[in-house]
């Protein structure tokens, strides 16, 4: 079988509403897929204004805008006409890239017709009570994910962290890695710009400890800001530079009096404002993979991140950067510390880790998943 082969029904809960690293992924992804002749098709919710043009045909599913988070909207399942529109377009695999009602839906409809179903595995939901309080939610929703992940065929997910936390929580035997690789067109040392640095108010001797991604409660902003009051506290020279917006912006802002928002940055402008600060500094534990270290690396930046899923496979610690392990702020105070103090040991640590971005190729990674869907189909077929 051949890639040209390939009839890929794509179900994504975001695939074009929001800007994040899962969607941008998808859409590379099924971009791959359609240059070497596959046939896509997504079924995700459409928006009035979404973030960019979806990449393949886009078809709307029902769903209903998140309570607080209206920017998001939630799949509610499959309407007469998406289950008419699946039939006539006859898919050979089902990829479902968000565990909620339209995925499970969309597992019934394809396990009854007896085509395989793969599910990417983008973040770790089950995580994301304990940043609201209510952390004993966790093991139920750890549970409401297997049901689905064991029902289908494969499992991809981002790192080879994540496949060991999966294996664990017994989501399914069959599971494998689906990299994330970097636009070097975009991320590179070489987008430094001390005149735009300026312009925010940074000086030359200034080392701005950056925080990149999207402000919501759930990426670490609590760590973040209270390992920054820790090195205030300890006197330690720094500046803070915050790239991304989000609902819980103002929380942020008030948090770090003195940061530095420079709100939402795109393409060229995303290169230019990562490769302008100094240290990269990442507390989340919720990411599989973690785009925004991969994109930090890219620009030469060395990394303080948490030991956990997806920083943990990209981060060679005492190499490219520090993994700290006690998610304590005077842990991390203490990682960050040597980059604000040694020039040598910060210009070290970030060339290496620009080298090892190197590896993480685009096409590459996405010809595993296509390989994974053939693996799939032929071993149904047999």
């Amino acid at each position: 079988m051949d890639i040209a082969d390939l009839r890929i029904a794509l179900f994504s809960g975001n695939y074009n509403m929001t800007t994040d690293g899962a969607n941008k992924a998808l859409n590379r992804l099924m971009e791959y897929m359609l240059r070497q002749g596959a046939a896509v098709r997504v079924y995700s919710p459409k928006v009035a204004n979404p973030s960019f043009e979806p990449t393949g045909d886009l078809v709307g599913v029902p769903s209903i805008a998140i309570p607080t988070r209206s920017e998001y909207r939630v799949p509610t399942g499959l309407s007469s006409e998406n289950k008419h529109d699946l039939e006539s377009f006859a898919p050979n695999i089902v990829h479902v890239a968000s565990p909620d009602f339209a995925a499970r839906k969309a597992t019934d409809w394809a396990r009854e017709r007896d085509i395989p179903v793969i599910a990417s595995v983008h973040t770790r939901f089950e995580t994301y009570p304990r940043y609201y309080k209510m952390g004993f939610f966790e093991p139920l929703i750890e549970s409401w994910l297997r049901k689905l992940y064991l029902r289908c065929d494969a499992l991809v997910t981002p790192s080879q962290s994540m496949v060991d936390v999966l294996r664990d929580q017994q989501m399914n035997d069959d599971i494998s890695i689906w990299s994330r690789g970097v636009d070097r067109t975009i991320f590179s040392s070489d987008r430094r710009d001390m005149e735009w640095r300026r312009s925010i108010g940074l000086s030359d001797d200034d080392i701005a400890v950056a925080f990149l991604g999207r402000l919501v409660m759930e990426k670490g902003l609590d760590a973040f800001a209270e390992t920054i009051a820790e090195l205030r506290k300890r006197g330690t020279a720094h500046k803070v530079l915050v790239i991304g917006d989000g609902p819980a912006r103002g929380w942020f802002e008030q948090n770090l009096p003195d940061g530095i928002f420079v709100g939402f940055q795109g393409g060229a402008d995303l290169g230019r404002a990562t490769a302008s600060g100094d240290v990269f500094f990442n507390p989340s534990i919720t990411e599989t993979f973690g785009n925004v270290t991969l994109e930090a690396m890219a620009c030469g930046l060395p990394v303080v991140a948490a030991g956990a899923t997806g920083s943990s496979s990209l981060v060679i610690d005492g190499e490219t950067g520090r993994l700290v392990g006690n998610l304590k702020p005077a842990a991390f105070a203490d990682a960050i510390t040597p980059y604000l103090i040694d020039n040598t040991l910060r210009a070290k640590h970030g060339a290496a880790g620009e080298a090892r971005s190197m590896e993480f190729d685009w096409d590459a990674i996405n010809q595993s998943v296509a390989d994974t869907y053939i693996r799939l189909i032929e071993k149904r077929r047999g």
